[in-house]
């Protein structure tokens, strides 16, 4: 039992660890544009670098803050079990979003949590994917599609997979729900920006 514990610690601690590398931060300090924290919502994440203007950097900011997720709970799954794996998805999205290299202000998750996803269920992951796109055509806001794709993540993995992967997912639903509250006071205030509304930076 131990030793069980001790596995599901350190796949958290490495989930944590991986997830809490700002990419969008360093990317966007190599590329010569500033510290991304001052941009927009000051966020770390691909859709504030988006707002930069650099659409192939905030491209390269969503796959890598996906696999910096994917990473953690592949090899959390080789070494220590499934159990393990859906730990350090949880992990990650917990460093993403509250960094202690940044002072605990990190991003929003999106990117972290269909990294984790496709890791750890690849349809689910998939089904998540699917679900943003068909709001984000219909509805044009990013943060609706997300938070969508977000609250249905739990149900599709209870029904695909299991009770567990829905658990962990609900946990990463919570959490995105909490880092949009903002998005969410203006959605209610019917001023939500649409996607292609906001101005660069």
């Amino acid at each position: 039992m131990a030793l069980d514990l001790l596995s599901l610690l350190y796949a958290a601690v490495l989930g944590y660890l991986g997830g809490s590398v700002p990419f969008g931060l360093l990317l966007t300090r190599a590329a010569g544009l500033g510290d991304i924290r001052a941009i927009g919502s000051g966020n770390i994440g691909a859709t504030n670098v988006l707002r930069t203007g650099n659409r192939w950097l905030a491209a390269a900011t969503l796959i890598l803050d996906a696999a910096k997720a994917a990473l953690p709970v592949l090899l959390a799954r080789y070494f220590w079990g499934d159990g393990a794996a859906m730990l350090a998805g949880i992990g990650a999205f917990l460093g993403h979003c509250f960094p202690v290299w940044l002072g605990f202000k990190g991003g929003k998750g999106v990117a972290v949590f269909i990294g984790a996803l496709l890791a750890l269920s690849w349809p689910v992951g998939l089904i998540f994917c699917a679900v943003w796109l068909l709001i984000a055509v219909t509805r044009k806001m990013s943060s609706l599609s997300s938070l969508t794709a977000g609250a249905t993540a739990p149900i599709f993995a209870y029904v695909v997979v299991n009770e567990w992967l829905a658990a962990a997912a609900a946990v990463m639903a919570i959490l995105l729900f909490f880092q949009h509250r903002t998005n969410i006071a203006r959605l209610m205030a019917g001023t939500e920006p649409t996607i292609g509304s906001s101005k660069k930076a």
